[in-house]
């Protein structure tokens, strides 16, 4: 089922340009290799001199933001930046920021395979993986965001001791995944199959929050190359 666009999209992304650092559109896609690697932004550009060296935290899959920007207000010596490829969805996102005023939030409305183009190398302390989608379907195993393809373009954007944190109520997906990092040269740590919903730094997600009404335990795991 196709998702309706909400009304006014078009104005509504144009007024979130202060948070939203880019916007792939179709125009994007025909540009060429070289013109691509021209979209990286640095650090200083994104959250200035005084904030760019702050830990910069990225969620890919941010969907409408509440997870970013409730950790952006919890945390603000740190830097987020949410990846959303649904503008429909990341526009929501980007007026939550705007209207807490948070200096430490921006996104990208991009895909999540194209995010180094977007983002300088070894820039980012952790990725934040929060109910990715499982694909569950052998043939789309690929397109996990824990998979061997992802898990190289991670190693690029991570700084040597980047941290990559993931959480999911799909305990086939989440066993794949300790599979697919180990394999790609991660090292696999605080692995947990019930994550209390109190545990020290956790933020809950809307998925969270529906998943545990549901009864449904929580997997949850951080995985570095340099530990």
């Amino acid at each position: 089922m196709r998702m309706r666009l909400k009304k006014h999209l078009d104005e509504r992304i144009a007024e979130a340009q202060s948070v939203l650092l880019a916007r792939e559109g179709d125009e994007w896609y025909k540009l060429t290799e070289s013109e691509k690697l021209q979209f990286a932004l640095p650090l200083e550009s994104i959250f200035g001199t005084e904030r760019c060296h702050n830990p910069l935290t990225l969620e890919i899959g941010c969907g409408k933001g509440a997870w970013a920007t409730q950790s952006a207000l919890l945390h603000p010596d740190v830097n987020y930046i949410g990846v959303e490829k649904l503008s429909n969805v990341i526009v929501v996102a980007c007026e939550q920021a705007q209207e807490h005023n948070l200096l430490n939030l921006k996104f990208l409305n991009v895909r999540a395979e194209n995010l180094s183009y977007h983002l300088p190398p070894h820039s980012v302390d952790t990725i934040a993986l929060n109910f990715s989608c499982p694909f569950p379907k052998k043939t789309y195993a690929n397109r996990r965001l824990t998979s061997k393809n992802f898990l190289a373009m991670y190693k690029g954007l991570l700084k040597p001791e980047g941290v990559i944190c993931q959480k999911t109520d799909d305990l086939n997906f989440f066993q794949w995944s300790i599979d697919s990092f180990t394999e790609n040269g991660y090292e696999v740590y605080d692995i947990c199959y019930d994550l209390p919903a109190n545990a020290e730094g956790n933020v809950i997600t809307e998925y969270e929050a529906k998943f545990r009404e549901l009864g449904k335990p929580i997997y949850a795991l951080k995985a570095t190359l340099h530990r």
